[in-house]
């Protein structure tokens, strides 16, 4: 039935009746997302990141095979951002990323354990806050009576949506997730005031197909990240939704042009085209 009325259906009108229902689910969310303790804390976290890096370079690292290729050690003096379990590579480059972003909810949710083990700051949607909220309770740092205060233990929750497509360029307030955690990353260094993003290891390319954010099981090793072991056998995850996150791409191109600032891709062989291709052995 759904899949009729879309095809049926004038694009735009489509577009805005799914974020009108959307907009409807995320009702319930919206006073926890601006007034728990927990959000209070993360805004004034975000508050204290903005513009803070002003004029740097970042680079976003993606979890593509291509990772494989990419001679990483250039930038373990660099700002990194990594996403979801590139952690599983940490302790073959030497280095952990400067940052880890993390809003699916099924990545979240299996992961969470490695997640609260990491020491660094992490972000990671509102939305999964109940996946944390056992091992968080127990934590001493959640009544601390400045919130600005630095704790590499405790996360910074973001309030993460998935319909009404935008650029936050402030991330203390809402942020569209564009269908990848990419994007997110994009929004969160705009708003760090990075003058320049550069991607690596974002393929663009999935070995498995299928209707995008789908959820499947993995029945063995991943095919489609930098480690066999990523959605490894019994894994729980979506299947890509390409074509959404070149919407959401386009956006953040945007964004960072008209701020007179710019996202470059350095990805090997990356299918990706929205952004300016640089080659990687080039920029250091």
């Amino acid at each position: 039935m759904k899949a009729t009325l879309k095809r049926v259906t004038p694009e735009p009108l489509w577009n805005a009746a799914r974020d009108a229902v959307v907009f409807t689910r995320n009702i319930p969310e919206l006073s926890s997302a601006y007034l728990h303790p927990w959000r209070r804390q993360s805004m004034a976290r975000l508050a204290a990141l903005k513009d803070k890096y002003r004029g740097r370079r970042c680079f976003i690292i993606g979890n593509g095979p291509s990772l494989r290729q990419t001679d990483v050690f250039p930038l373990r003096n660099e700002f990194t951002f990594g996403m979801n379990r590139v952690y599983l590579a940490f302790e073959r480059w030497g280095f952990r990323t400067s940052f880890l972003v993390s809003v699916n909810d099924l990545v979240i949710e299996q992961c969470v354990d490695d997640f609260l083990a990491l020491d660094m700051p992490r972000f990671f949607s509102w939305r999964s806050r109940k996946y944390f909220q056992p091992a968080l309770h127990r934590s001493s740092e959640l009544t601390t009576a400045n919130p600005d205060a630095h704790s590499s233990r405790l996360p910074t929750f973001l309030y993460a949506t998935y319909g009404a497509p935008t650029f936050a360029r402030d991330a203390r307030f809402r942020l569209w997730e564009g269908a990848t955690v990419t994007y997110v990353c994009l929004q969160l260094a705009f708003h760090m005031g990075f003058a320049e993003a550069i991607l690596i290891g974002v393929d663009h390319s999935f070995a498995t197909k299928g209707q995008p954010n789908k959820t499947v099981v993995s029945d063995g090793d991943d095919p489609n990240h930098f480690d066999a072991r990523y959605f490894g056998k019994g894994f729980r995850w979506q299947l890509p939704d390409l074509d959404t996150s070149e919407q959401a791409y386009l956006l953040a191109r945007y964004a960072w042009e008209q701020d007179g600032r710019r996202v470059l891709d350095a990805t090997i062989g990356g299918k990706l085209t929205i952004f300016p291709k640089v080659q990687y052995d080039r920029l250091f």
